[in-house]
């Protein structure tokens, strides 16, 4: 009988051993794939960290680009505005460099003549003027009355 009660007592801490092992595997196995997951999101977090640093480094880079080239054009436009301030022409020099060519306000003066001939302007000066203008005439047209218009190209 102590051999039975031996083989049960070793049946019994058998499966208690399983039992134990089986559970504790268990949160070994849960506690392996934590750790896996915390390696696993540190290693994204760093490489985020150096795509977030190596954004930072592009954006100060063309920072100073931009500012270089910002520069640039300040110089550009400071050396072109002195240059404008050189060649603005001054009285003296506005009378010996016209707008226009002589042969231009040549022709510019006789347009001007053959538009508004002086019999015009002398008349104009010499009568005064007596009648209405054509809009004010004597003979009405009708066209405003409220009166009814008889249509001409109806069918």
């Amino acid at each position: 009988m102590e051999v039975a009660i031996d083989l049960v007592v070793f049946l019994l801490g058998a499966l208690l051993g399983f039992f134990a092992n089986h559970f504790f595997a268990k949160n070994q196995r849960e506690q392996k794939n934590l750790a896996e997951k915390v390696s696993k999101t540190e290693a994204e977090l760093a490489q985020y960290k150096l795509d977030v640093a190596e954004h930072l480094d592009n954006s100060t880079k063309l920072l100073a680009d931009m500012n270089a080239t910002c520069q640039q054009a300040m110089q550009q436009m400071e050396t072109s505005t002195n240059l404008l301030k050189r060649a603005t022409p001054s009285s003296e020099a506005s009378e010996s460099m016209p707008f226009f060519s002589r042969e231009t306000q040549e022709q510019l003066a006789q347009t001007v003549a053959l538009r508004h001939p002086e019999r015009h302007t002398k008349k104009a000066k010499d009568e005064a003027i007596t009648e209405a203008p054509l809009d004010y005439s004597g003979n009405p047209s009708g066209l405003f009355d409220d009166k009814k218009q008889s249509v001409t190209n109806a069918e």
